[in-house]
């Protein structure tokens, strides 16, 4: 974790040294319109640091993070009546941008947002994927 990275477009938007459309901040994180949004009402939420994945965050910055979440999913419902919203993030290689940040966005029946699923062999492949997560979790928690 940094405090700002020179190169990031987020740290640049954080710190007044890009446009952006901000709609929240405070001294931990920032609010802003997505410039390429799925639907309208796109927004992004970052850690005013440069962290890079959410395993880095702090837990201040975390439940901030979250907590500003749920606020702008109950915005987001009252402004755009959306059948549903996504809120999502990315990490590692997937972390667009170098920068931690989440995604919060309206969702529509026919907006043609989604992912396809690879499916499974068997419930044999549910059992060794779950006692793989499990040994490694109970070690951590």
């Amino acid at each position: 974790m940094e405090m700002k990275n020179k190169h990031c477009v987020f740290c640049k938007i954080v710190n007044k040294e890009a446009p952006s459309n901000i709609i929240y901040e405070d001294e931990l994180i920032c609010c802003f319109l997505d410039i390429d949004p799925i639907n309208e009402g796109h927004v992004l939420i970052v850690p005013k640091e440069h962290y890079h994945d959410v395993d880095e965050l702090d837990d201040e910055t975390l439940l901030r993070i979250t907590k500003l979440s749920t606020k702008l999913t109950k915005v987001i419902k009252k402004a755009f009546n959306p059948d549903g919203y996504t809120i999502m993030q990315n990490g590692g290689i997937f972390t667009d941008f170098g920068h931690y940040h989440m995604h919060i966005f309206p969702r529509y029946i026919d907006d043609e947002f989604g992912w396809t699923c690879k499916e499974l062999d068997n419930k044999n492949s549910l059992d060794s994927v779950k006692e793989k997560i499990k040994v490694i979790l109970d070690r951590e928690l």
